[in-house]
């Protein structure tokens, strides 16, 4: 089947669930932003993923990525598509305009990149790289180093990577082997080896630039000893062209169960020359700006290949002929079988809830970066923290499980390649793994976004919801969804009472407290989206609350017994 763009609904969130216009007004850089152009750019987006990306991701899990001497083939029709990405301008939608961006909301891209997902997840991966790339350097470096690198990597000339973890070092980048050895003229040189590099090698960008972390010969043992280099696979001359070829080059690539169209390279420097961004020892705060920009984009990977495996469910659901239905002559279609029913309404509900929480980080984000006004600033700031571990982690646990659900709708088809479900479960299932995996998500919204500053970002985001709730209608799940967030209040509170200082207990509760947070937020969402008026959105809310938000209740009641409650 064809994918299906849900520009609908995206549209409903952009304009009756969050009104963005309005959201942004006092935001300069998006004066000249509406909805018709949101609209018309999903719409645009759509046709691509449909029409582009989707026809080659079948053929690009059967081919992979080829490797031969250091030279990595992309799949075929990829580097075409790519040329049609960069000059459709996808990869520069959020970029700065300075350096030749169109600068629109991250609440916007979020959708965009959701939609290349769905329809080809190893390809969505080359210029999610490179969008991380650039935005951490135009945060991070000196002027010179942007004007010089920024134009290429944003129109997508030139493609990103991000060398972080070593054979030893996975999560754990403290202990790190990497050297960097000043030279002279202000380089350095840097030997080492990197693995599960995405986007370290391929054949459809002019030159990649490898964002590497490495260590200084004075550097301090642990994180704080950690730099981050500017590792051009190609020298860049003073007038911008390209020069010769540099001592970084791919050893091999990693034969994967999914995502086989994205090249994942070990990367081998021998003295490569590098550049120093932002000084030394700064390596992992430059590099935090890259990944948890990297983080939400997983976490899209969850979303889009759930709706996908969803709008392909339903189809065949409504397609297939098996067994009796009351007020169905003769055989009916699976879609008539309650259990079937269940699936599918677990999918949609899953998924659209995500979409809605993407959006919402998105607006966070967009405020961090965009506003003018300190004290919005910071507020967004904190928001962004504390929702981001969560839509990395939750967003790709549950389009792992939904992403299942659809494969069981199939029944054994679902097995079979010809279908195309199998490979959604297998290109889902590293989501949860790749940046930074989501037991470390979990460690880090316990321990850094609520532990930390004693639940203060929790609290903060709490009273803006309360406030919104105060203006729903009343109902049944008004009062559950108020009993919910006082529970997850509650709860965190005796987190930060009792488990300050054990890192083992928040290690053992992390995974349940990030998932019984998520399902709270999903809730107030499904709420939010029901109040502003679509029917079909009132029937999802009644099935979540009904039939989902329960497994918070278990969640709860197992922090709880670890707390010793």
């Amino acid at each position: 089947m064809q994918y299906q763009a849900p520009v609908d609904d995206m549209m409903f969130l952009i304009k009756d669930v969050f009104n963005l216009e309005q959201r942004f007004k006092g935001i300069a850089d998006f004066a000249d932003f509406d909805s018709e152009l949101y609209a018309a750019i999903l719409e645009e987006a759509g046709k691509f993923s449909t029409n582009v990306l989707q026809p080659i991701n079948r053929s690009g899990d059967e081919e992979g990525c080829q490797y031969d001497d250091g030279v990595v083939t992309t799949p075929k029709g990829f580097k075409e598509a790519y040329q049609a990405y960069v000059e459709g301008g996808w990869q520069s939608l959020t970029a700065n305009p300075q350096y030749g961006g169109q600068g629109l909301p991250k609440a916007l891209h979020v959708l965009v990149e959701e939609m290349f997902y769905a329809t080809n997840t190893s390809f969505c991966l080359y210029g999610s790289l490179t969008a991380g790339a650039y935005h951490l350097l135009q945060a991070h470096a000196d002027d010179a180093t942007k004007d010089k690198y920024l134009p290429k990597l944003i129109s997508g000339e030139w493609s990103g990577s991000m060398c972080l973890t070593e054979a030893h070092a996975g999560s754990d980048l403290g202990i790190l082997k990497t050297k960097a050895e000043p030279q002279e003229d202000g380089s350095y040189k840097l030997s080492g080896s990197k693995i599960f590099i995405t986007g370290g090698e391929h054949d459809m960008a002019d030159n990649i630039i490898h964002l590497v972390l490495a260590r200084l010969p004075d550097a301090p043992a642990g994180p704080k000893g950690i730099s981050l280099f500017l590792v051009p696979k190609f020298m860049v001359n003073d007038d911008g062209s390209i020069g010769e070829r540099n001592a970084i080059r791919c050893g091999s690539i990693e034969h994967k169960m999914g995502i086989k169209a994205s090249s994942t390279c070990v990367m081998n420097m021998d003295n490569a020359t590098g550049f120093i961004i932002d000084g030394p020892h700064q390596g992992l705060r430059c590099m935090f700006t890259m990944m948890n920009l990297e983080r939400l984009s997983i976490g899209l990977q969850g979303i889009g290949l759930g709706e996908m495996s969803y709008q392909q469910a339903f189809d065949y659901a409504n397609e297939r002929l098996q067994g009796r239905a009351e007020g169905v002559e003769g055989t009916a279609p699976i879609i008539r079988h309650g259990d079937v029913q269940r699936m599918l309404k677990t999918m949609q509900c899953y998924t659209q809830a995500g979409r809605a929480l993407a959006v919402w980080l998105g607006a966070w984000l967009d405020e961090a970066f965009h506003s003018t006004d300190d004290a919005v600033i910071a507020k967004a700031q904190n928001m962004a923290a504390l929702l981001t571990p969560v839509a990395k982690a939750f967003f790709t646990d549950i389009g792992y499980e939904v992403c299942t659900i659809g494969q069981q709708v199939f029944g054994g088809h679902g097995y079979v390649r010809e279908w195309g479900m199998e490979q959604h479960v297998r290109d889902a299932r590293i989501a949860q793994i790749y940046e930074g995996t989501n037991g470390i998500q979990a460690l880090d919204l316990i321990g850094r976004k609520i532990v930390a500053n004693k639940g203060a970002f929790l609290s903060e985001l709490l009273t803006d919801m309360r406030v919104d709730i105060e203006g729903f209608s009343d109902s049944a799940q008004k009062s559950l969804l108020i009993e919910q967030l006082n529970g997850l209040e509650d709860l965190s509170y005796k987190v930060v009472e009792n488990f300050s200082d054990d890192h083992d207990k928040q290690q053992y509760i992390a995974c349940d407290y990030l998932h019984f947070m998520a399902l709270s937020l999903y809730a107030y969402l499904w709420l939010k989206m029901a109040e502003a008026g679509q029917d079909s959105k009132r029937e999802s809310m009644e099935f979540y609350f009904k039939r989902l938000l329960p497994r918070a209740y278990g969640l709860k009641k197992s922090i709880e017994n670890e707390l010793g409650l």
